[in-house]
Order: structure tokens, then C-alpha cells, then sequence
């Protein structure tokens, strides 16, 4: 009898157990490290390559932390709740110091960028006024305007030519001495 009580339950459920216990440590092998932007990162994989060593926070199986040296030393209860060295990690502000750098650049550049167009702008405008007030001055002068046809012939404007063009000129003046006011 006592032969049989050895294989009895009580011995099946502690092997139970134990294949139990190693499968779950298995499972529960994760690596943890603290990325480029400070997150901590949890996962099966082994992380990139671009992570340092020394934000590595656990490796699974080998149950040890890497301190600022770059020494293993194994972990224990206590070691493994108490945080790394605070200069083996980035700090864990929740912002990114050079992406917000980044960003200010890229506003100032695109401010810097809509000064000089309308500055550009503000010049071309300028230019316009100044010759449209040139050319309405000549033709009020009364002196005799001549153009050339599409046919590539010289015309004198007559006083209907005058006329619309002088409405066109003042339009110019209006349109684009006024907008370099404001």
C-alpha cells in the first residue's frame, strides 16, 4: 500500500506544480527597458539595437539589472523593486526636450518664412504703385501715347483710349497703394 500511496494525488499535484511554476517563469520573461523618449517599454522581443545597455532595466532569464557601470549584479527581492542608478535611465519627465526644440525651430522657421513673403510682397506692391502713378501722370500730362497692336503696329491713343486707361491705371493705384498703407 505504501507503494501506491507514493503515486497517490498528493505527488501528482506537486509535479503539477512545479511543470506549472517553470512554464509560468517562461511566460513571465520579459525584457523592460526605458526608450528614446524616456516611456518604459515592456516586451517578449529583445529590444532594438539603438537602445544603450544601460537602459536595459531586466532581461528574461538572466534576473539581473545593469547598473550605471555596466556591471550584472544579480537580483535579489529587494534589488529588484528599488529603481536603477538615476543616471543609468533617462528621466521620466512625460516631454521630449528635443522634440519640443524642434518644433519651436520649425515655427520660428515658418515665421521667418512669412516675413520675407510678405515683405517680397510688400516690395512687388510698392513697385506697382509707384509705376501706375509714373504712367497716370504722364497721361494726364497730355502728351501724345502711343501703343503697339497685337499686329505689332504703333497706335496714338484717342480719347476713348485715354479714358480706359486711365480707369485702369486708377485702379491699380487704388488696389495696390492702399494695400501698402496697411
Amino acid at each position: 500500500m505504501e507503494f501506491k500511496t507514493f503515486f497517490s494525488m498528493p505527488w501528482r499535484h506537486w509535479v503539477l506544480c512545479l511543470l506549472t511554476g517553470l512554464v509560468c517563469s517562461s511566460v513571465l520573461a520579459q525584457w523592460q527597458w526605458v526608450d528614446e523618449t524616456g516611456r518604459k517599454v515592456f516586451s517578449d522581443t529583445a529590444p532594438p539595437i539603438s537602445v544603450p545597455d544601460t537602459s536595459i532595466l531586466k532581461r528574461p532569464g538572466l534576473h539581473t539589472n545593469t547598473n550605471a557601470a555596466g556591471t550584472n549584479t544579480p537580483a535579489t527581492g529587494t534589488d529588484a523593486a528599488a529603481p536603477l542608478d538615476t543616471g543609468a535611465a533617462p528621466k521620466l519627465s512625460g516631454r521630449d526636450e528635443q522634440l519640443e526644440t524642434r518644433k519651436k525651430q520649425a515655427e520660428e522657421a515658418e515665421q521667418a518664412k512669412k516675413k520675407a513673403d510678405e515683405e517680397r510682397q510688400a516690395k512687388v506692391r510698392a513697385e506697382n504703385c509707384e509705376r501706375a502713378k509714373r504712367a497716370k501722370s504722364t497721361l494726364d500730362s497730355g502728351i501724345r501715347i502711343a501703343t503697339t497692336n497685337a499686329k505689332g503696329e504703333r497706335e496714338i491713343l484717342d480719347d476713348a483710349g485715354r479714358a480706359t486707361e486711365a480707369k485702369r491705371l486708377q485702379d491699380i493705384i487704388r488696389s495696390e497703394c492702399s494695400a501698402r498703407v496697411n
